[in-house]
């Protein structure tokens, strides 16, 4: 009786599967709809610019539809808990580098980022990765505003250089 109990404990459906599933439902109908909505693209060709898009929405339908199995099947391993201390610091950071962005300029507010997410994986004092991650930043800036010649965002430290 308790082998039975535990078959129908693991065949009970997996409710945040089905909700990714309808996740990816919904991805691969926006897909088609917005595909479909755009007009005709170059109807001389088999291949048009519309292809592509109905591919990625049809592998999008298929994954829909196997994760809803999946999920009715109770086929998915157990998922381990959810720690919510790194996933505060990585938005936190993603927060305060939106909003310093403009003031701070590119490489304070990205190195910001840097730290937080460091925190957020368990590595080094917030003392050490703050400048560690303003220095990758500012190499990055270099490289990509001086060297490239894209438009980022510039601060103080950047004023200060060049």
């Amino acid at each position: 009786m308790s082998l039975d109990n535990q078959q129908q404990e693991k065949r009970r459906p997996d409710w945040a599967a089905l909700a990714i599933a309808a996740a990816l439902f919904a991805v691969a109908a926006v897909i088609a709809w917005s595909t479909a909505s755009h007009g005709a693209g170059a109807n001389y060709a088999r291949v048009g610019p519309t292809t592509f898009p109905y591919v990625i929405a049809i592998a999008f339908f298929g994954l829909s539809i196997w994760t809803a199995i999946e999920a009715l099947r109770g086929d998915f391993p157990e998922r381990e808990k959810q720690e919510i201390s790194p996933i505060l610091w990585i938005i936190g950071g993603l927060a305060a580098q939106m909003l310093l962005l403009k003031v701070a300029g590119f490489s304070i507010a990205t190195g910001l980022l840097f730290a937080a997410t460091a925190r957020a994986f368990g590595r080094g004092p917030l003392w050490k990765t703050i400048p560690l991650g303003i220095v990758l930043a500012f190499v990055v800036y270099v490289i990509f505003a001086k060297g490239l010649q894209l438009s980022l965002p510039a601060g103080p430290l950047e004023h200060l250089v060049f």
